[in-house]
């Protein structure tokens, strides 16, 4: 039976780690992810947890440290968020490409510059095409429950992938909310022992880690990697249905919100999500044909999926919640559009870039991006397809 609880979402994700108890933590400090360590550095010292824990001296060396001890057969994990993400960036690529399933928990901040400590997806975004498995939180549950899948997953024989489980900065990782825990017990046997096949002290098998990928093989390691992608989304939906019958919470890809009979939809991610869904309820009170998707899943990204869920509506706008700079658009926007390019009908679709550097989006600001969506049917124009919401400019924006 679950335990009623309130935490934010870094105790909840600090949690589960304990729950799982896995070999090694290589920690580093970032804001807003840095109370995730120090939850576990209180386990560590108060017993109830055997990992060896690890004070290094940046987050590039964390993520060093997770690679060794994985690669050696270890269970590891570290946090961080935003600049020390950035920092990681050249050992999360040979995390990915080593194949070494290590759970990384970031709490989503802006990067710099100019300098700002608060939420958006600028720093996950970035890292998108690392090789890792990226999965989002509306809330502190979902948080939660995201983390205490993400071993299954990472350590599934044909996917061994790394795994980022992603929350809003201060929004989802400090906020206090209730919460429901399942037992210590329930979470071991859900997760289970990590016995991998390979790995570096196995003296029956030596082998080598991270070698030198010269033109002839280089390749084929980079494509057994991408097919390794496509075998997540199996995985994902697998654990997720052994979750949902253990724990009794549903998850999937994506969230469909009064999509039956939407004739206007936005796609959005995180906690701006939960604001979006009170504007929804409002319009429907109000008789209008409107819903949401929000990607739980953007790595791998359910493409087939989300454009069969979008094919009866008649105009979508994408909320990205991360400057693209491509001059088209964000990050959620492209892989969206991309993945509705085949569509026979497909809807008319817009990019809204909001929240960055932690700006407000209220449900007023839903309803007017629903209300720039009525005009787009009404007129049959879809105008500017690259939209700033919220920004103090001269220029147009949804009205």
């Amino acid at each position: 039976m679950s335990i009623r609880d309130r935490m934010s979402g870094n105790e909840a994700i600090a949690t589960a780690m304990r729950q799982i108890n896995p070999d090694v933590f290589a920690m580093f400090p970032i804001t807003p992810s840095t109370e995730i360590p120090q939850y576990f550095a209180k386990y560590v010292a108060d017993g109830k947890v055997d990992t060896e824990f690890i004070c290094v001296e940046s987050e590039h060396s964390s993520m060093s440290a997770c690679i060794g001890a994985e690669a050696a057969g270890c269970r590891a994990i570290t946090a961080t968020s935003s600049a020390g993400l950035s920092f990681m960036n050249e050992t999360l690529f040979v995390a990915a490409s080593a194949r070494l399933p290590i759970v990384l928990a970031v709490a989503c901040r802006a990067l710099t510059g100019p300098i700002n400590i608060n939420h958006d997806y600028s720093d996950s975004m970035a890292e998108r095409d690392s090789g890792f498995i990226q999965i989002y939180a509306e809330n502190n549950q979902e948080a939660y429950d995201n983390y205490l899948q993400a071993h299954r997953i990472a350590e599934t024989a044909d996917v061994r992938l790394p795994v980022m489980i992603c929350e809003d900065g201060f929004i989802t990782s400090h906020a206090l909310e209730n919460i429901e825990l399942e037992s210590d017990e329930d979470v071991k046997a859900f997760v289970g022992e990590y016995n991998p096949e390979n790995y570096l002290l196995k003296e029956e098998n030596p082998l080598a880690v991270g070698p030198y990928g010269v033109s002839g093989y280089y390749m084929e390691a980079r494509v057994a990697q991408a097919e390794a992608m496509k075998n997540a989304k199996r995985a994902i939906l697998d654990v997720a249905a052994d979750f949902e019958k253990t724990f009794g919470r549903k998850y999937g890809f994506f969230e469909e919100y009064k999509m039956e009979d939407a004739e206007l939809a936005i796609v959005i991610m995180g906690s701006s999500a939960g604001t979006a869904k009170a504007a929804v309820d409002e319009l429907r009170e109000a008789g209008q044909k409107v819903g949401l998707i929000k990607v739980r899943v953007f790595r791998p990204f359910p493409g087939e999926e989300l454009a069969k869920a979008l094919s009866h509506v008649k105009a979508v706008a994408v909320m990205d919640k991360s400057e693209g700079f491509s001059a088209n658009g964000g990050p959620l926007f492209a892989e969206t559009a991309s993945a509705c390019i085949n569509l026979s009908e497909r809807p008319k679709m817009i990019d809204i870039v909001y929240g960055l550097g932690g700006r407000d989006f209220t449900v007023a600001h839903t309803k007017r991006v629903f209300k720039h969506l009525e005009k787009i049917v009404a007129t049959g124009e879809v105008g500017e397809t690259y939209i700033h919401l919220g920004q103090r400019d001269d220029r147009e924006e949804v009205l």
